[in-house]
């Protein structure tokens, strides 16, 4: 369209076929225009950016990035049909958020005060946003099978005792807590490394799977644990992205997820060594495994002191019969060779000299023999006297307590195997090797 030509001097006036407009008049013009030819609303797709609430209402841009570079429309939702619009959202676990993808429903139009054309917000289509989601899950899923790192993390051992655990959350939030006192109320010895970090929103990605890269590198952590408390599923939707979902593959240690959600399952979760649904399910899932090691240490303990009295008291009785049947049989023998002395000296009470002095050799040269061979079977029933006490000792519960064993018993007698087996205010008894102490209970 070109411009008229004027002639100087002309004078103003209005031209039928091009009227002169104020700003004002204009922009009712176009907004006229809008209401004309977009009479029945329009419907719009792009990434939300710039969200913010200001009062009751929510403002964002609505971006889309091609190839002629990025177009962008200002999208306004009033508190009327904000109010309309959150059940929708809520019944499929959806927020407004930056970097969400959605296709919304409005009517044009164009602000006069800041010359912005924008999109009054009355509408939203869940699915499209929730198929966005799901696309870009199942595209991430396909790259780590076909590196073949989606079981990667799985196949790590986890240790017996998982006392060391690397914490990826952000700390203060209610996930973090609870998941810290339930390790505090178990009384073990757990040992924390935390990295504070942000768990949702802008540059989450990046800073939760740096997190379990630099955990995962340290010489001193068992576990990794990321947790977070439930959220949007667009919110939890952070956590099915690569960078974090690489980190957790590529980990040198097992990683454990409790992401605080009972239905939907993220990348994170699949490619974690165990998944748990929430923050305090995934303390509990560590405090099970270090219970389990130490119930079958008392166990096994339990078992040597029970198989050490038996073999004391077989060993003992073996011991004193085989005393008693030495010297049985030395006083049999004894008595034997006595009764045969006596036998032929009374045989030999009237004969020759000669005879009777043969006689005495022979017997001497018996008794002598006897004399000689009783050391050697007292020396060998000491040996296997000797041998058996070497073997007892060795299942001694004094030896092993010199070890640096201890064990604790109550006011009773019987071994405290539990915290919850002591009482406040009973008088306890410690066993260690050189003696016993003697503690009472302030707490318990």
């Amino acid at each position: 369209m070109s411009q008229p030509a004027f002639e100087f001097g002309d004078e103003p006036h209005d031209d039928p076929i091009n009227p002169t407009y104020t700003v004002g008049e204009l922009a009712d013009a176009i907004n006229e225009q809008l209401r004309r030819g977009f009479a029945d609303g329009v419907w719009v797709r792009g990434e939300i950016d710039g969200l913010r609430n200001s009062g009751p209402h929510t403002y964002f841009a609505l971006v889309e990035h091609g190839e002629q570079g990025k177009a962008v429309l200002n999208v306004s939702l009033f508190a009327p049909m904000k109010r309309n619009l959150t059940p929708l959202l809520k019944k499929n676990r959806l927020e407004l958020a930056n970097g969400m993808k959605v296709r919304i429903f409005g009517r044009l139009d164009y602000y006069a005060p800041n010359g912005r054309l924008g999109l009054k917000m009355a509408g939203i289509d869940p699915r499209f946003t929730l198929g966005e989601l799901s696309q870009a899950r199942d595209h991430v899923v396909r790259r780590l099978v076909a590196t073949g790192l989606f079981d990667a993390n799985r196949a790590r051992p986890m240790p017996i005792v998982p006392l060391r655990v690397g914490v990826v959350t952000s700390v203060g939030t209610a996930a973090w807590h609870d998941f810290h006192q339930e390790l505090v109320a178990s009384g073990l010895g757990f040992q924390l490394r935390v990295c504070d970090t942000r768990v949702q929103g802008e540059f989450a990605e990046t800073t939760v799977a740096a997190a379990i890269r630099t955990l995962s590198r340290r010489g001193d952590i068992d576990v990794v644990v990321v947790i977070r408390g439930g959220g949007a599923r667009n919110e939890l939707a952070t956590f099915d992205a690569e960078p974090i979902a690489m980190a957790i593959a590529t980990s040198q240690i097992p990683v454990l997820t409790g992401l605080g959600h009972e239905i939907d399952v993220s990348v994170a979760d699949e490619v974690a060594h165990r998944s748990l649904k929430t923050p305090t399910a995934c303390a509990g899932a560590l405090i099970e495994m270090v219970v389990a090691y130490r119930d079958t240490t008392e166990r096994r303990w339990a078992a040597v002191e029970a198989l050490a009295a038996i073999h004391i008291g077989s060993t003992t009785g073996s011991l004193s019969d085989r005393a008693h049947r030495i010297a049985r049989r030395t006083h049999a023998a004894v008595e034997r060779a006595d009764e045969r002395l006596t036998t032929r000296r009374q045989r030999l009470g009237m004969a020759p000299h000669r005879q009777l002095a043969l006689s005495n050799r022979g017997l001497d040269a018996t008794a002598t023999r006897i004399v000689r061979r009783l050391p050697h079977v007292i020396t060998a029933r000491q040996g296997e006297i000797d041998a058996a006490a070497a073997r007892l000792a060795l299942l001694d519960p004094v030896n092993l307590l010199r070890r640096g064993w201890s064990i604790t018993r109550s006011a009773d007698g019987s071994v405290l195997r539990s915290v919850a087996d002591a009482r406040a205010g009973e008088l306890i008894t410690t066993q260690v090797a050189d003696g016993s102490l003697s503690s009472r209970i302030e707490e318990s």
